[in-house]
């Protein structure tokens, strides 16, 4: 008898909670499906018409201890499997401290991927086992979804903005990636793979031949190409200081108070003019269309990674 598999194997960890509070939910709904109509059956063969049976109505009372049974139970159990729903998705909500952060750019029709070092691929995703995975997406056209289904994880990619994603697989192999979201013509063709290696596996492979240069120091070059090295290192009166901003609090002309986190600085180098930052003339030129996803991200990469000597006591 062939082996039939009705899902995926599973390969992360949070697989298998998910797959558990689906089999139940999905257990729930069809004993509740079937005694429903156990007893529809039921009742249409011991009352159809022409039977002999007793149809005088009975004391309205006489059936609220069955009312209150069968109306406490079900919702007791409709609430156990929301908090338990909840606990998995908080799980799977909360990136941890530690994990690899891999940098994902979807494209009609391909997965661009860049890794800590800079090493890049094409549709395909290499990662260690046992490690958890952070992925850092965004979109440079339409709406797509980042799917691996052995993992159980899938996010939407969406154009202007960044969305995370994080997993931690527990077998090596290959494993199928899709595009969730229909995305144009060839919404098909976008696929690729995932490759879970051995860690040493994996750091042999991203030690390997290319050119690319590390995602910092690519930013760096990057950084004094664009010449934001005039306005944004030092303390000079044109731009905010850059060092250890990231992640931090920053007040902005109107009063406001944000956080400067990957989408604050994307929208600062893409639309300048939209948070001003207190203290500072509004003197940045655009960079709208003038440069790449992967090359924002390596500059986002690059401020994450400058770091001032002394705890700045203020923000601007």
């Amino acid at each position: 008898m062939p082996n039939v598999q009705i899902a995926p194997e599973q390969a992360s960890t949070i697989a298998p909670q998910i797959d558990l509070v689906l089999y139940v939910l999905t257990g729930l709904s069809v004993f509740f499906f079937f005694a429903v109509c156990a007893v529809l059956v039921f009742l249409a063969i011991r009352y159809r018409k022409g039977t002999k049976v007793n149809r005088t109505i009975v004391d309205p009372h006489a059936g609220t201890a069955l009312e209150l049974t069968w109306t406490i139970i079900p919702t007791i159990m409709a609430i156990a499997m929301f908090f338990w729903a909840t606990v998995v998705f908080f799980q799977y909500s909360r990136i941890p401290d530690d994990a690899m952060e891999v940098l994902v750019t979807g494209k009609q029709w391909m997965w661009k991927i860049q890794h800590p070092n800079g090493k890049r691929e094409i549709n395909e995703l290499h990662v260690p086992v046992g490690v958890p995975v952070k992925l850092t997406m965004t979109s440079e056209d339409v709406i797509h979804s980042f799917f691996v289904p052995a993992f159980r994880v899938k996010r939407d990619v969406l154009p202007g903005r960044y969305s995370n994603l994080w997993f931690e697989p527990t077998k090596t192999g290959t494993y199928h990636l899709f595009c969730a979201e229909y995305c144009g013509t060839d919404h098909s063709r976008m696929v690729g793979q995932v490759v879970v290696m051995e860690p040493e596996d994996y750091q042999r492979w991203l030690a390997g031949e290319f050119t690319a240069v590390p995602a910092a120091s690519a930013g760096e070059q990057l950084f004094t190409k664009l010449g934001c090295v005039t306005c944004h290192e030092g303390n000079s009166p044109r731009g905010p200081a850059l060092k250890d901003v990231f992640g931090k609090e920053v007040q902005l002309q109107t009063g406001e108070i944000v956080l400067a986190d990957e989408d604050y600085i994307r929208e600062s180098i893409l639309n300048p003019q939209a948070k001003l930052v207190a203290g500072y003339p509004p003197l940045m030129p655009t960079f709208q269309n003038q440069i790449k996803e992967q090359d924002i991200f390596t500059l986002i990469n690059y401020i994450k990674s400058m770091k001032d000597d002394q705890e700045s006591g203020s923000q601007s």
